[in-house]
């Protein structure tokens, strides 16, 4: 135990050296803007894409899972070649940020025929749709012979759970698709999971697609142009390394991928890869107490704003800085301290035991690596309380620019009756 809080403390002294924002910019948000509230780094998220593209080159593309935080898509759009929408309200977002459809792969598991004929009648073209199913695959159909509109898709291959298509019905599409003038199948599309430490897993995975490419030419003479694969690169959010987020698994993948390179179009798909060192998550302690001699924080945010995948019963610690107030604690005697949010249940804790000397209201508790699924993910409505402010900060060397994202809303309103003016009573 001794040798784990030696290595935590360590983390909470040095987890700000590695990130674009200093500390003294984080302090100067927090004390503007106040807090609960979110920070994305837009230079980290530059930088770290950019890094990115140096590994692939120009050979392989890159493609955004925009669910991994739709308020990222205006910075990231001119960094990658695609962005991968899975439903109709990121699809609005789409529209709204004024993306290039081309670059668009309208994905997800279920696809509304009215909301695919809604993308026929637009002006501009979709760049690809991807298959799930036969259901999937016989609206998209119907929709192109009504429209004439002549659309690119990618097949699915699942991996045995409730996503994709079936092997057998992949063969049935390809067997039958010179009946389908209107529809150019370029190939298959395949994502398994997410926060995959096996490589070697990543590996057989590749083969798959691989083999099921090279039985698709030799059964139906058809020759896949191009794959798109979500590898679930993970991101380390608790060890010691997770203040220094390295490449290496991604130069991993890219050996991995060499040998088809030059079969295949080839695009990876990532999301929380691409965006989770860019995320700051700003708490305010806003009491503290000890009960039954264990200290207690209670900050102003909470587990219905903050999510670490992998977190269990808040027992590992994620990459933290503090910023003191000039408040003196009262129970200096206590050495580590449970850090509770604002909800009321008992499951509401982030850290259990966390070795800090002297907290005191108005500290901050800057929690990094957030930039992924935590702003979308949480449990916003519980209890009702508002939904925290959210800030683009872009540092271009020259001057700090802040865009407000969102503002803070409260959730009263979407966790009652409306106004009883609105209530509309239908009697039957």
């Amino acid at each position: 135990m001794e040798k784990s809080t030696e290595k935590n403390c360590w983390m909470i002294l040095t987890a700000r050296s590695n990130y674009m924002l200093t500390i003294e910019q984080i302090s100067s948000i927090a004390e503007e803007y106040e807090t609960p509230a979110y920070i994305f780094d837009i230079e980290e998220l530059s930088k770290r894409i950019q890094s990115i593209r140096k590994i692939t080159g120009e050979e392989i593309e890159l493609c955004f899972a925009m669910k991994a935080n739709p308020f990222l898509v205006h910075y990231i759009e001119p960094l990658v070649d695609r962005l991968e929408v899975c439903s109709p309200g990121e699809f609005a977002i789409c529209e709204r940020e004024k993306v290039n459809m081309n670059n668009v792969v309208l994905s997800g598991v279920y696809k509304n025929k009215n909301d695919i004929e809604y993308t026929m009648r637009m002006e501009y073209n979709i760049g690809l749709y991807t298959v799930e199913s036969m259901a999937q695959w016989e609206i998209l159909s119907d929709s192109v012979k009504q429209s004439q509109k002549k659309i690119s898709v990618l097949l699915r291959l699942t991996n045995g759970n409730q996503f994709g298509l079936d092997a057998t019905d992949i063969n049935t599409i390809i067997s039958n698709r010179n009946d389908y003038p209107y529809i150019m199948i370029k190939g298959i599309q395949y994502f398994s999971g997410t926060q995959k430490k096996n490589m070697e897993q990543i590996a057989k995975e590749i083969e798959e697609l691989d083999n099921t490419c090279s039985h698709l030419l030799d059964e139906y003479n058809f020759q896949a142009e191009e794959i798109e694969y979500g590898p679930g690169l993970p991101v380390d959010y608790f060890s010691a390394e997770a203040a220094n987020q390295n490449l290496n698994k991604f130069e991993q993948l890219m050996d991995l991928l060499k040998p088809i390179k030059s079969k295949y179009k080839i695009a990876v798909e990532l999301g929380r890869y691409f965006t989770a060192t860019c995320g700051i998550y700003l708490s305010k302690v806003v009491d503290i107490k000890a009960n039954k001699g264990l200290g207690y924080c209670i900050i102003d945010g909470g587990i219905h704003h903050i999510n670490y995948y992998g977190q269990m019963l808040a027992l590992k610690f994620p990459v933290v800085d503090i910023i003191k107030s000039a408040h003196e604690n009262s129970h200096s005697d206590i050495k580590e301290w449970t850090i509770c949010g604002s909800l009321c249940t008992v499951n509401d804790v982030l850290m259990r035991k966390y070795p800090i000397t002297n907290p005191d209201v108005g500290d901050v508790f800057v929690f990094y690596n957030t930039g992924a699924y935590s702003v979308t993910e949480t449990g916003y409505l519980f209890l009702s309380r508002e939904m925290p402010l959210i800030l683009a900060v872009n540092n271009d060397g020259k001057e700090e620019k802040i865009n407000i994202l969102r503002d803070r809303i409260k959730t009263d309103v979407l966790n009652s009756r409306q106004q009883v003016c609105n209530i509309k009573e239908i009697t039957r």
